[in-house]
């Protein structure tokens, strides 16, 4: 366990899944933790209650409110995005605005919130975005779009980690692959096609996230920047 008594962490989307497991163990570890959420309004507050965090509603998709948070916290220690869309489908039959909507939500908002932490940031901070390893590879139909958004966040993820490595704050993108939360159950009905592509055939948990991102944000990384963490089974091995 990583101590984060006394830091400032914000993880942007952590009601649910990995957003929720990351949330529960910067607390664990000792964070003052708080959090967005958009719909999961009974999610979020259970979580507040069992962990101590904050819960703050704010929709990823509105650049103002995504800033609005941020601004609100001060200066924070650690800043986490997670929240994220996940639109699949035919290209010639997919909506224009969900597509646009997913742009907002999965690459404006970690940028926007990314660009506004650093402004009071803390030298040594520390900026933590989820991806996906779609952005390294996309294996079957439909994820165009998808896979586009996730790899942007590596160029962004590249670029400021230069902007902000004068004041020795890291940048860093955690891809995970096939994880077992309710939007990608481990026995639901695309786990065999995912798990044919993987070496460890299984669908990854999302305290095993969390601890990447931990570790992420500890003093033990505090050279590792503007790096790709693929956390996925051997899934783009």
């Amino acid at each position: 366990m990583t101590d984060f008594t006394g830091k400032s962490v914000l993880v942007i989307g952590g009601s649910r899944g990995i957003g929720a497991a990351i949330v529960r163990r910067f607390a664990a570890d000792g964070g003052k933790v708080a959090f967005t959420y958009a719909g999961s309004k009974d999610a979020a507050e259970a979580l507040a209650a069992d962990t101590g965090a904050e819960a703050i509603r704010s929709d990823a998709s509105d650049r103002a409110q995504v800033i609005e948070v941020v601004q609100g916290r001060g200066a924070i220690d650690v800043l986490v995005v997670n929240a994220g869309v996940g639109l699949l489908g035919n290209a010639l039959e997919l909506d224009a605005d969900a597509i646009d909507r997913m742009i907002d939500v999965n690459v404006r908002a970690p940028y926007h919130a990314s660009v506004e932490a650093a402004r009071r940031m803390p030298e040594g901070g520390r900026i933590i975005i989820i991806g996906s390893v779609n952005g390294d590879r996309m294996p079957f139909a439909g994820g165009a779009a998808y896979a586009l958004t996730k790899s942007a966040l590596q160029g962004m993820g590249r670029g400021l980690a230069r902007d902000f490595g004068d004041r020795n704050i890291t940048v860093n993108i955690v891809q995970p692959g096939p994880i077992d939360t309710d939007m990608n159950p481990g026995d639901g009905p695309m786990s065999g096609l995912m798990h044919s592509f993987m070496a460890i055939k299984r669908h990854g948990t999302a305290d095993e996230v969390a601890g990447l991102v931990a570790y992420l944000a500890g003093p033990e990384a505090a050279i590792v920047t503007g790096a790709m963490h693929t956390i996925d089974g051997g899934f783009g091995a």
